[in-house]
């Protein structure tokens, strides 16, 4: 029995929780590279019977599946993954299994917008390696105290984001497709129309899903109404932020900057032309990746590959009708 544990860019998998029972059945291969779906993930996993997914960062479609021939099983992290193709596994009888929601899970993102917002409006990082070459002082910053917070989706992530602004004395407004001015004062928000959100903000930070729905919802139009002294934060997803038009806004100073936790394309290419740029902070998806939510996902993903090779999966994401094989 062969199993992958994937994406475990940093080597903690096998750190973070003890796999010795998983080990003792089967044998364990780690890839601290992303794969390239379909053909060098293909490639690389043909051999395996199960793997381990760190919650998107490797989709698995049909294209995938079925080049797979000895895929057996596939431990999903967090509470659902929308990257897998379930019509394809469900075809194949391949059991789907999850983990619980980490306890901490949104605590990470919220947490880590602010620290793009504070590292990009008081230009940390950028003065960070300034004085590393010997520089003193060539930025002038702005703080938070009594700006105004648009947030773009006002769900979980989104209502702690608006919790945590109250303690900068922020003002908070907010948008989504359904978002009535009912729930958004529960939050601590003000309901606002979509251009108002982008023309009148200070800071705009992302909090909605991708979907098909979501998908280039900020566009040059949007970025066309915000401020020349506005950030934009996106700890969301990249696709949701029209790239090509964010791009083109800071190369031109149309927008003070952004602070971008997530990309179109993961890993970020190296050559990236917005690695280039001043007027950003960049991160790599690091919203969720802390120490308590990698150790809920690597024990809980050991209990659902032990439940598996037992013949009894738990947490299945498969849906209702599934019949593993």
């Amino acid at each position: 029995m062969k199993i992958a544990i994937l994406d475990d860019y940093q080597n903690f998998a096998l750190r973070f929780a003890d796999w010795s029972k998983v080990k003792a059945q089967a044998e364990v291969t780690v890839f601290d590279r992303h794969l390239k779906v379909p053909d060098e993930a293909a490639r690389e996993l043909q051999p395996f019977d199960a793997v381990v997914l760190l919650r998107e960062r490797m989709a698995m479609p049909a294209a995938l599946i079925e080049r797979l021939p000895n895929l057996k099983f596939i431990a999903a992290t967090g509470p659902h993954n929308r990257t897998i193709d379930y019509a394809a596994v469900n075809a194949r009888g391949i059991p789907v299994s999850c983990t619980r929601p980490e306890p901490h899970g949104h605590q990470g993102t919220p947490e880590l917008t602010f620290g793009l917002m504070l590292a990009g409006m008081r230009h940390i990082a950028f003065e960070s390696r300034k004085m590393r070459e010997g520089t003193w002082q060539n930025t002038v910053g702005m703080t938070l105290h009594g700006r105004r917070l648009g947030l773009v989706g006002l769900g979980r992530l989104g209502r702690r984001v608006a919790e945590i602004a109250r303690a900068f004395a922020m003002e908070v407004v907010a948008w989504s497709p359904n978002l009535t001015p009912e729930k958004a004062a529960e939050a601590g928000a003000t309901r606002v129309d979509k251009d108002e959100l982008f023309r009148t903000s200070d800071v705009v930070s992302i909090h909605v899903v991708l979907g098909e729905r979501s998908r280039g919802l900020v566009g040059a139009r949007e970025l066309g109404l915000m401020k020349p002294t506005a950030w934009l934060i996106n700890t969301a997803r990249g696709p949701i932020v029209d790239e090509a038009a964010l791009l083109e806004a800071l190369q031109q100073k149309r927008i003070a900057g952004a602070g971008l936790d997530v990309y179109g394309e993961e890993p970020l290419p190296p050559d990236h032309p917005i690695r280039r740029l001043d007027n950003v902070v960049l991160t790599p998806h690091l919203g969720y990746v802390t120490d308590d939510t990698l150790q809920l996902f690597y024990n809980d993903s050991i209990e659902n590959i032990l439940a598996w090779l037992d013949g009894k999966p738990l947490r299945l994401l498969n849906g209702p009708g599934f019949v593993a094989r």
